[in-house]
Formats: C-alpha cells, structure tokens, sequence
C-alpha cells in the first residue's frame, strides 16, 4: 500500500492492485473515503468520515493533484 502523503493526519494513499478509474484512498481517524482523480475532483465512496472531514480530504486532494497522478501513473508503470 504505497503512501503518497500524509498531512494533518490524513493519509493518502493506493493499493498495490489499484483499477481504473484513477483514485486516491484517504484515511482519517477511523474513517476512510475514496475520491476520484480526473478532471475534477470527485467523491466515491466514504465511510466513517463527516462532512467537514470529507471537504478537508477534497481540498488536500485538490491541491496536491498533481503529486497524486504521478505516483499513480509511477505505480502503474511498475506493475506492468
């Protein structure tokens, strides 16, 4: 499970196994939520996480996109 960041205790994150669509996973406290990486940036999925704790997730995905395609697309290439 490669991290890619971790910031005010939220950890992001993909698996070893990661499909299509691109995506980043992202843990905090108990919660965990799965946000698509794409032209926007969109939630999946979320699990114990309120509300504010997701727009929080959503704007650190936000600002680091890039760094998250990157590892993602590094990812990829090494499991091919």
């Amino acid at each position: 499970m490669p991290k890619i960041f971790e910031k005010d205790g939220y950890q992001f994150f993909i698996y070893s196994n990661e499909h299509l669509p691109i995506h980043v996973h992202v843990r905090y406290g108990g919660g965990e939520a799965v946000f698509n990486i794409g032209d926007n940036i969109e939630l999946r999925e979320s699990v114990g996480l309120k509300v504010k704790e997701l727009s929080k997730a959503e704007k650190l995905a936000l600002n680091n996109k890039q760094l998250i395609l990157n590892n993602w697309h590094e990812h990829i290439i090494r499991q091919s």
